[in-house]
């Protein structure tokens, strides 16, 4: 607000200040008041109406604003004197114009005419210096200011002109009616055509009296009328400007009275919203209305889609370069009609159009001259079937293919009955694909069969070891329940395991050999996996600690 006291103001004195400058805004509440009794606009922003804190404003002004430092330097009474000589020399001066001799101006500044022969070799008709002042105004508006040194006397002229003229309108005006009233009395003498002649300039005499003061038809036209205003001496930039309103127009602001309508704002002379929303014929809808309408729709349409085009990458403008944003603008919407039509085209061949006229029924199961025979089967005998088409893709082949997909069907795959292709988007091979299909069929079967007779025999044989498959208890974990051990086996293998630790313990495993632990290609059996699970330790044995202080007594090994 304008007050400029910047003292700390808790939440509800802030709230309250916050009210009062919306009173005041609104007209409910009176202007605030400064130190020279002058009503303060509520409508000035804060950072103008608020003072700096070093200049220790209590109490709300807008003196800040003003040059309050400058003075009386400036007045609107200092100014050149004009036409005022100071001296009159008779011979010329060394350091005067060359032209006119006077000593207040050089040779280039001279503004009288160029001489034949100047001041400087005639020594005649030397020029009075004129009085040179240098003056402070002081700010910007006065230096500029073009009424500044006007004497006001000299309107006097101009007005005793006007008066005089307007003297001679009135004696010729009185002349007419003395003409008139004395050839009212001499008209019973007159003629006729006389009589008539003196009463129709009687007449308009009348009427030119009467109207002298009103406003003819063709004045009362350019009321209304819209000029533009480009550097003219009212100054200004260039814009429109409207005459006087014309009597019949009403002002926005009286459309409606009520308190509770549309908002005016006199500061710029807006209505947004309608003042009559209750009439359907109106004159004025409100300024919202008068924005919106025109070429309104298609600039915002241009905007957003500059706004969306910069978002997608795009170094478009609208302000800085408004015909490209238009050309883009008018080549997305023909893109756009173009997709949209195709799109529509699409989807009428694909679904059909509904809102076209369906067909007559009649048409639609009327009899045709086609003849065919069907046997008891349901198979054509005489003629040809003629399918109806859906409104899907049929009889598609892709590919190369003679035959649709989903035409032949083996071991639960789909695949294409001219090549036997379970691939969706394989190439056609034809018959060759079917030859050798048939071979990597028949190869399959002979290979089943052959491994079968491979089985069969090495059972006869009992030779296992080379097609053992290897079993849960080769591999460390549990041994099936389908697993027969052989007890001689099982002690043969116990007793090699505790042969090679004691021959670990006893030996160097720096002097071990680098194939010491070859296995010659063999697997495990059975026995020596059972035999390995007997003797691994097991950290999560309770007993394990046990037993391994009863072995290092046995092998006089003390462990730590």
């Amino acid at each position: 607000m304008a007050s400029a006291n910047t003292l700390f103001k808790n939440h509800e004195d802030y709230r309250r200040q916050k009210e009062l400058e919306e009173a005041r805004k609104a007209g409910i509440a009176p202007a605030e008041v400064d130190e020279e009794g002058k009503e303060i606009n509520p409508h000035i922003p804060q950072y103008m109406s608020s003072a700096p804190w070093y200049l220790n404003d209590t109490r709300p002004s807008l003196k800040h604003q003003k040059n309050w430092k400058a003075g009386s330097k400036g007045s609107e009474k200092d100014y050149y004197d004009r036409g005022v000589k100071v001296f009159q020399a008779t011979k010329f001066r060394k350091g005067a114009c060359e032209n006119c001799g006077a000593m207040s101006h050089k040779t280039k500044d001279c503004m009288e005419r160029p001489r034949n022969k100047g001041a400087k070799w005639t020594s005649k008709h030397i020029a009075a210096d004129e009085k040179v002042e240098d003056i402070d105004f002081g700010d910007f508006d006065t230096k500029r200011d073009r009424w500044n040194g006007y004497d006001p006397e000299s309107y006097t002229k101009i007005i005793d002109m006007y008066e005089k003229i307007e003297q001679q309108k009135q004696g010729l005006k009185k002349a007419a009616e003395l003409e008139r009233r004395f050839a009212k009395k001499d008209g019973a003498a007159a003629p006729d055509g006389a009589a008539a002649d003196g009463a129709a300039a009687s007449s308009d005499s009348d009427s030119d009296q009467d109207d002298e003061d009103k406003i003819t038809e063709t004045e009362e036209a350019g009321y209304g009328k819209v000029e533009k205003r480009v550097r003219t001496t009212g100054g200004g930039a260039t814009g429109s400007v409207r005459n006087l309103r014309i009597r019949e127009d009403t002002a926005k602001y009286l459309l409606n009275l009520d308190p509770s309508s549309a908002h005016y704002d006199p500061k710029s002379r807006s209505m947004r919203e309608d003042p009559q929303p209750h009439k359907a014929k109106k004159a004025f809808a409100g300024d919202n209305f008068v924005r919106k309408s025109g070429d309104y729709h298609a600039w915002e349409a241009e905007r957003l889609h500059q706004l969306a085009a910069y978002d997608h990458g795009a170094s478009l403008h609208m302000q800085a370069a408004p015909s490209q944003a238009e050309i883009l603008h008018q080549h997305f919407k023909n893109k756009k009609d173009k997709l949209q039509l195709k799109n529509k085209d699409t989807i009428m061949q694909q679904y059909g159009d509904a809102a076209e006229k369906a067909p007559e029924e009649g048409l639609l199961l009327g009899q045709t001259e086609r003849y065919v025979e069907y046997d008891a089967a349901g198979r054509v005998v005489k003629g040809q079937d003629i399918k109806a088409h859906s409104r899907y893709e049929e009889d598609v082949h892709p590919n190369n293919h003679t035959s649709v997909w989903g035409s032949w069907w083996e071991g639960g795959q789909w695949g294409y009955a001219c090549c036997h292709q379970s691939i969706k988007n394989s190439y056609c091979t034809g018959e060759a694909g079917l030859v050798a299909a048939e071979a990597q069929a028949d190869q399959m079967q002979l290979n089943i069969e052959r491994k079968a007779e491979e089985d069969k025999a090495r059972e006869e044989n009992g030779d296992n070891v080379e097609g053992r498959r290897p079993t849960n208890g080769v591999w460390g974990t549990d041994v099936g329940e389908d697993v027969e051990l052989d007890k001689q086996r099982l002690e043969e293998a116990l007793r090699k395991l505790d042969e090679r630790d004691k021959k670990q313990i006893e030996v160097d495993d720096r002097k071990r050999k680098y194939n010491s632990l070859q296995t010659d290609g063999e697997m495990p059996t059975e026995e020596e996996m059972e035999a390995y699970r007997m003797k691994k330790a097991r950290d999560e044995d309770p007993m394990a600690k046990i037993i391994a202080l009863k072995a290092a007594a046995t092998t006089n090994y003390d462990f730590v």
